[in-house]
């Protein structure tokens, strides 16, 4: 018996589907603790954990990666909006053909992927968008003589690494420290090309990071101003004579002031309140620095910055950098609906119903808007003229599932015969007021034969120039040059010679 093997050509072992592969351990290099590389990051630190993550140990960069999102409450709102928008897209799956099997398939996909987790399980694979690469793990489920996922399960990108010959290919982390293969038909494993390069150097976070760095040292220092200059200045004073007594007492009152806002002095004693004044153009520039970064961070990871930041420019700013954004969601959902037909797909496929030739395809995206008086209009003209259009094709543009089989299905009204005495009646009536036909009859006949074809031509011209006219001054100027000489000519050629041969024929019957 032939070994189901998988898209990479690797052989399938069913007993390792039914558990799991990179469940965290309580010791080892799969733990869920976590270190904290933000705290002091510094530019040098950065570009030393970057190199890292090169060189094949990202560890530091990961952990980073997420801190920034528990921290960075912007970098961590466009992000999320970016995974979110393109989670909740429209989910389609079309047929491979119209056969019976393929269609069967394409239900059995549509059912599967009919699940209330799955925006949820869509968010952790986009989880690659900040970090360059994600793996879910799919633990598989048999007990109802089925195949079925019956969880995805985000896998921290720590306990993963990337093959050190070519950079691409992932490997798991073995609780021996030693990179092993990832068992087939069991991970999600989604890289998303957001720039070419190896995938370790392609995700947001690392773009992002340095902006980090920098608003956070710009934060930390305003920070400070605002503790040294958010209160007014104490200033204590005391006369010339005054005992130590006295300026201990004063202290005292001074300090009290921070913590109480009231206090006694003696009357000979005075506290007064210096404004911070001068201080305006440097609270101005730590809050200018923090809101360039975040402009762009903005940028980077939704491709514009209008639909975060309050700029100038109105609509048309507004409507430009919506469709920036709408390329990037649309690069997202095509390389999104690829991983899944890659990796969901077609596991789910061979594992119940053995290698196919075709595969359902899932497409991820926004609903085309279909004209389907326009189609159906199409459709009719089309279809008698010998075009070959599948069912299923039209089905999913209108929206209309596949019909279940032994389903009522809506019919054409087949057009009724007249009745027979109708139909005597009719045929002795049209028989009845026929001329008998003589010579002029057969001379008309003949024109018509002659002149059919290059009429024929004539007007598929005429109603081709029409339509494609915007206006009627334009279908007329068109209609003037339209036709050649040749083809006019010839018409009158026939029309001429019908003619003479009907003036010989009157001669002849006159003599």
């Amino acid at each position: 018996m032939a070994r189901l093997l998988d898209q990479f050509g690797n052989p399938i072992d069913p007993t390792v589907l039914k558990r799991e592969q990179a469940a965290p351990t309580v010791s080892g290099v799969r733990s869920i603790l976590s270190g904290h590389p933000s705290w002091g990051l510094t530019p040098e630190r950065l570009a030393r954990l970057l190199r890292q993550a090169e060189e094949g140990d990202p560890t530091a960069y990961l952990e980073l990666a997420e801190e920034m999102e528990e921290k960075d409450l912007h970098y961590r709102g466009v992000l999320g909006t970016r995974k979110r928008q393109v989670a909740q897209l429209e989910i389609t799956v079309e047929a491979a053909t119209d056969e019976k099997a393929d269609v069967e398939n394409a239900d059995m996909v549509r059912e599967l992927l009919n699940r209330d987790e799955l925006q949820d399980d869509l968010i952790d694979v986009l989880d690659a968008i900040g970090k360059g690469y994600s793996a879910t793990e799919i633990i598989w489920d048999l007990s109802a003589k089925q195949w079925w996922p019956a969880q995805f399960k985000w896998r921290d990108p720590r306990w993963f690494r990337f093959d050190p010959i070519d950079g691409e290919t992932l490997r798991l982390v073995g609780e021996s420290g030693q990179l092993e293969p990832l068992a087939p038909y069991k991970f999600i494993v989604h890289k998303p090309r957001l720039k070419s390069g190896l995938p370790i150097r392609g995700g947001m976070a690392r773009a992002v990071a340095w902006a980090y760095c920098f608003k956070t040292f710009g934060i930390k220092d305003w920070v400070v101003f605002a503790e040294i200059f958010g209160m007014p200045l104490r200033l204590g004073k005391y006369h010339p004579g005054a005992s130590e007594e006295d300026k201990r007492a004063l202290m005292r009152a001074v300090a009290d002031i921070s913590r109480d806002a009231a206090a006694i002095v003696p009357e000979s004693m005075t506290i007064e309140f210096p404004e911070a004044g001068g201080k305006t153009g440097s609270v101005d520039m730590f809050e200018r620095m923090c809101d360039f970064f975040d402009r762009q961070t903005s940028k980077g990871v939704l491709g514009q910055t209008a639909t975060t930041d309050a700029i100038k420019g109105g609509y048309a700013v507004g409507r430009t950098h919506d469709e920036v954004r709408g390329d990037i969601e649309q690069a997202d959902a095509r390389q999104l609906a690829a991983t899944i037909n890659r990796d969901v797909v077609r596991p789910f496929i061979d594992l119940n119903k053995g290698p196919q030739k075709a595969y359902p395809k899932v497409v991820i995206g926004r609903a085309k808007q279909t004209d389907i008086t326009q189609m159906s209009d199409s459709l009719a003209k089309l279809v008698p003229l010998g075009l070959k259009v599948e069912q299923s094709v039209v089905r999913d543009r209108i929206g209309f599932p596949d019909p279940e089989e032994g389903a009522e299905l809506l019919t054409p009204p087949a057009a009724q015969p007249p009745a027979p005495s109708l139909t005597r009646a009719l045929a002795r009536a049209k028989a009845a007021s026929r001329p008998a036909r003589d010579e002029t009859d057969d001379l008309v006949d003949q024109v018509e034969t002659l002149a059919a074809p290059i009429l024929a031509d004539m007007v598929e011209q005429i109603r081709r120039v029409v339509d494609e006219a915007a206006t009627l001054e334009e279908a007329q100027a068109r209609l003037a040059t339209v036709f050649p000489g040749s083809a006019t000519d010839e018409l009158a050629e026939i029309l001429a010679r019908a003619m003479m041969a009907s003036d010989l024929q009157g001669a002849a019957d006159v003599g």
